[in-house]
C-alpha cells in the first residue's frame, strides 16, 4: 500500500483533471447552484412585489425541465405515435422531432435579462427613435382583471419596434411571453429572445406533428397562468391597413384553456406610428405581393451607423409620434356564455373590432389622409381640413401635439416633407406622385376610424365602424 507508483505526466493530469471534475460536479457545482438559485428567488420576490401582475411559476420553469414535460404530455406522444405510424418510421425517429420542436420552441426565461436589460434598452431605444405616447387606457378595467387569470395581450402589428414599445409600457404591470416569428431564430439574437421569455413559432407550418408540440406548449402555458403577448394579423401590415386575424395560435389558446381552472382575459393594444422604420420594406413586398423581406443584415448595420453618424453631429431626429392605447379587456368565460361551437371566428373578430377602434390617430396619417384625399393644399387649408377630420371623428383617440391643432399640422408636414413623401410649391403642399404608396400605406392605419365619405372604398373587413369610447383624446 506504501510502495512507490510510476506513472507517465499525461496520465497523472488525465487523472487529477477526472478527480477535479468530479469533484466539481458532485460537491462544488450543486452548491454554487444553490446559492445563485437561492438570490435568484429573492430577487424575483422583491420584483415581483411592485409589479401588477407577479412573475408566474411556470415562466421560471428550467428549460430542461419544461421540455421533459413538453416531450412526455400524453397528447404530443399520441401524436409522435400516429405520426410514427403514418410515415412508416421508427417511433424514437418520431420522439427524436417532438424533441427538436420542443427545444426550438421553449423560452428560457431570465429575470435578470428581462428586467435588468430588455427593459432597459426597450426603453432607451423607443424614446431615442420616437415620442412616445402612452395614450388611452382603462386603469380601472385592467386592475380588475382576475389575479388567478391567464391575461393575453393582443396587439396590431405595424413594426418590429411594437416588440419594445410595449416590452416598455408593460414594464409595470408583467413579464410578457411574445410569440415570434422565423426571423429572430438568428443567433445570438435568438439566444436574447429566449432568455426574454419568447417562444417561437413556425407560422406557415403545415406539420401535424409540430403543431401538437406547439399547442401543447400554449396549452401548458395558458393553464401555468403565464402572460403573453400575441399578434392576431399573425404578420406586418404590408399596406399599412389593420388586417383580418389569422386564428392559428387563437385558437391553441381557446382550446388550451381549462373550463373549470383559469380564465383567460384578452387586453387589446393598439400601435400606430408617425413613421413605420421598415416602410419602404413592407410596401415593396405589397407590390411583389409576397412576404419575403430583403433586408440584409449589412443594410440594417449600415442604416444604424448612419443614425449614429447622425447622432454624433447633432442632426438626428426623432421618427415623430408613436402611440400606444390599452382597451377593454375580454373574458374569454364571459364570451363564452351563451355561445356554442368554435368560438375562435367570433372571438377574433371581437378582438380585433376592439384593436381597430383604440388605434392612436397621429399627425402623419392624419395629414396624409387629408393630402390623399384633397391634394395639393396650403398650410392654412390643411390646418382647416385637420380641424374638420377631428371634429368628424368624436371617437377615435387623437393624440394632438401641446393640445395645438398648428403645431399638430407642422407637425406632420415636417415629418412628411423630410421623408420626401409631400413637396411644396409656391405655399402649396402635394403628394410626390413616386411616394404615394407609402402616403397611402400611413393613411391606411386609420382608414378604418375616417367618416364613412372618406372610407376606403375596397375595404371590406368589417372594421369601419369603431366600437363606442368614454375616454377622451390622449394628450400630447
Amino acid at each position: 500500500m506504501t510502495q512507490t507508483v510510476e506513472l507517465p505526466l499525461w496520465l497523472f493530469v488525465l487523472i487529477v483533471g477526472f478527480a477535479a471534475v468530479t469533484l466539481a460536479s458532485h460537491f462544488l457545482f450543486p452548491s454554487v447552484r444553490w446559492f445563485f438559485r437561492r438570490r435568484l428567488e429573492r430577487a424575483v420576490a422583491r420584483l415581483n412585489q411592485r409589479l401588477e401582475r407577479p412573475i408566474e411559476p411556470f415562466k421560471l420553469t428550467r428549460r430542461y425541465d419544461m421540455i421533459q414535460r413538453l416531450i412526455h404530455d400524453p397528447q404530443v406522444a399520441k401524436a409522435a405515435v400516429d405520426h410514427a405510424a403514418a410515415e412508416g418510421i421508427p417511433e424514437n425517429v418520431a420522439f427524436e422531432q417532438v424533441r427538436r420542436y420542443a427545444r426550438e420552441i421553449v423560452p428560457g426565461f431570465s429575470a435578470f435579462a428581462y428586467f435588468g436589460l430588455a427593459i432597459r434598452a426597450a426603453r432607451r431605444l423607443s424614446n431615442a427613435v420616437y415620442r412616445v405616447r402612452l395614450g388611452h387606457q382603462d386603469e380601472a378595467a385592467l386592475r380588475a382583471i382576475d389575479p388567478d387569470a391567464t391575461v393575453v395581450f393582443v396587439m396590431n402589428h405595424r413594426s418590429n419596434m411594437d416588440y419594445v414599445l410595449v416590452t416598455y409600457l408593460a414594464a409595470e404591470r408583467s413579464a410578457l411571453s411574445y410569440a415570434v416569428g422565423e426571423w429572430a431564430r438568428v443567433w445570438p439574437l435568438s439566444r436574447l429572445i429566449r432568455a426574454m421569455g419568447a417562444y417561437f413559432i413556425r407560422r406557415r407550418s403545415r406539420n401535424d406533428l409540430y403543431r401538437k408540440v406547439l399547442a401543447a406548449y400554449v396549452r401548458l402555458a395558458t393553464r401555468g397562468g403565464s402572460t403573453q403577448a400575441m399578434f392576431p394579423e399573425g404578420g406586418l401590415s404590408l399596406d399599412g391597413a389593420i388586417a383580418a386575424p389569422r386564428l392559428g395560435l387563437l385558437k391553441y389558446i381557446v382550446e388550451g384553456c381549462d373550463p373549470e381552472g383559469r380564465d383567460v382575459v384578452f387586453v387589446p393594444v393598439a400601435l400606430n406610428y408617425d413613421r413605420v422604420l421598415e416602410d419602404r420594406i413592407l410596401t415593396s413586398a405589397a407590390k411583389d405581393k409576397e412576404r419575403r423581406f430583403r433586408a440584409r443584415i449589412g443594410l440594417v448595420a449600415l442604416r444604424l451607423l448612419r443614425l449614429l453618424w447622425l447622432w454624433m453631429t447633432g442632426r438626428y431626429r426623432r421618427s415623430g409620434y408613436a402611440g400606444v392605447n390599452f382597451g377593454r379587456p375580454l373574458s374569454l368565460a364571459a364570451f363564452k356564455a351563451g355561445r356554442d361551437g368554435d368560438l375562435t371566428r367570433p372571438l377574433g373578430r371581437e378582438l380585433m373590432a376592439r384593436i381597430s377602434a383604440i388605434v392612436p390617430v397621429l399627425p402623419v396619417p392624419l395629414i396624409a389622409a387629408i393630402l390623399q384625399q384633397h391634394g395639393p393644399l396650403s398650410r392654412a387649408a390643411v390646418e382647416h381640413r385637420l380641424a374638420e377630420l377631428i371634429a368628424a371623428m368624436p371617437l377615435a383617440h387623437v393624440h394632438m401635439p401641446r393640445e395645438n391643432l398648428g403645431y399638430s399640422a407642422e407637425a406632420g408636414l415636417r415629418q412628411l416633407a423630410r421623408r420626401g413623401l409631400i413637396a411644396e410649391d409656391n405655399g402649396r403642399f402635394s403628394p410626390v406622385a413616386a411616394r404615394r404608396d407609402l402616403l397611402a400605406f400611413y393613411a391606411n392605419s386609420i382608414r378604418h376610424l375616417l367618416p364613412r365619405n372618406g372610407a376606403h372604398p375596397d375595404r371590406g373587413d368589417g372594421f369601419s365602424a369603431p366600437a363606442k369610447s368614454n375616454a377622451a383624446p390622449a394628450g400630447s
